[in-house]
């Protein structure tokens, strides 16, 4: 399960493994529609043909247009979206904008615990 590849952007750091990814957007970004496009991109490259779980590691402070949540739902391979919120406003930043994406959203406590929940959702698509 090791880390595939890095990317060190000026919005934040993708982390790229197997299954999943690891986003950290950097502080005081606004998360738009675009960076979705910058994403799908991403995914694209790395995971043409398998499914993935995005999960965002927000250990620092920024907004999210909520109608990114649209565009990105729209990338086929992505099948779920994990939130790791560093505190309760986070957390409730992150329980707000769960429902602008209609594919499963769940938040966590730690990465451990959002890393553990990728791999059973991607094991319960692929038998689905």
């Amino acid at each position: 399960m090791g880390m595939i590849h890095y990317y060190n952007m000026e919005d934040g750091e993708l982390f790229v493994f197997d299954e999943f990814l690891i986003c950290q957007i950097a502080e005081g970004v606004n998360v738009t529609p675009e960076h979705s496009e910058i994403l799908n991109q991403v995914i694209k490259k790395h995971f043409q043909g398998k499914d993935l779980v995005y999960i965002s590691n927000r250990v620092n402070s920024y907004s999210v247009d909520p109608l990114t949540y649209v565009e990105t739902e729209r990338i086929p391979s992505l099948v779920a979206i994990a939130m790791v919120p560093d505190d309760d406003i986070m957390k409730k930043n992150a329980e707000y904008e769960r429902n602008f994406y209609d594919k499963p959203y769940e938040i966590f406590n730690n990465l451990s615990e959002a890393i553990e929940w990728s791999h059973r959702m991607i094991n319960d698509h692929v038998l689905n």
